[in-house]
């Protein structure tokens, strides 16, 4: 044992620094497609190269994505004439509605017990969920531990586009969970459905049945999006909106 604990020193800390400061390492995210200008002859081609409708026009030479339909396809980045313009950031977790509440870090601050409930996932997000008690991310270190049984849980962490046979067991499981209680939705699947909605065979989402309060986006969103989403569940981090912001068109200088 000792030997462990002595390489463990010589290799120095491993863990990310988030929250504490910015993660600087390569890989982190997936990346996000943003919004804004666009030439107005190629928005309808760029419209329709979207499999899952997840970006709009918003005037006549402007789109936004909405991040809880994106499936990351980069059909908008590669298949359009015009490419979207894509930023690196995994602080992408928002408010799922006004209704939602963030506040679970008055009454624990220090111990939050998370339930994950699978409700159809493919695998992806799931993985990612796995990821976060791995030592690089060690979400132990924020207070944040998993729990196998809904009468332990404050947070209830559904990744999955809730399958039919999934309705019930879910709605028992949230009914199971003591107040005051939390409701995190991970994934594409999750926030709308994805690729899979609307069918035969699932929704869009646990918000079909649940009060979901926190949305966090992407497919799959990456370890450092969820503890996000985490943080932001607990009252310990700021929300951001799940559209793209918009972008102030370049003015050109006087005279010119």
């Amino acid at each position: 044992m000792i030997n462990w604990v002595g390489k463990g020193l010589a290799m120095g800390r491993k863990t990310t620094r988030y929250p504490a400061g910015k993660e600087q390492a390569p890989g982190v995210s997936p990346d996000r497609p943003l919004g804004g200008p666009y030439p107005a002859r190629e928005i309808p081609a760029l419209l329709a190269c979207c499999p899952v409708g997840a970006i709009r026009q918003t005037g006549p030479e402007a789109v936004t994505v909405d991040y809880r339909r994106c499936v990351h396809c980069f059909r908008c980045a590669q298949g359009a004439v015009t490419p979207l313009s894509w930023e690196n950031e995994y602080e992408c977790a928002g408010l799922a509605s006004e209704d939602s509440r963030c506040d679970l870090a008055r009454a624990f601050k220090s111990s939050i017990h998370i339930l994950v409930v699978d409700a159809g996932d493919c695998g992806a997000c799931l993985n990612e969920v796995k990821q976060l008690n791995n030592p690089y991310y060690n979400m132990h270190r924020l207070g944040f531990f998993i729990t196998p049984t809904p009468r332990q849980a404050d947070i209830l962490l559904v990744v999955g586009p809730l399958t039919d046979h999934m309705r019930p067991v879910l709605q028992k499981t949230y009914d199971a969970i003591p107040t005051p209680k939390r409701v995190v939705a991970v994934g594409a699947c999750a926030l709308s459905g994805g690729v899979f909605s609307p069918s035969f065979a699932c929704g869009d989402g646990p918000a079909d049945v649940l009060p979901v309060d926190v949305a966090i986006p992407g497919n799959p969103p990456p370890p450092l999006a969820i503890l996000h989403g985490l943080l932001v569940a607990a009252g310990r981090k700021t929300p951001v909106p799940l559209e793209s912001p918009p972008q102030e068109i370049p003015q050109e200088a006087p005279g010119r």
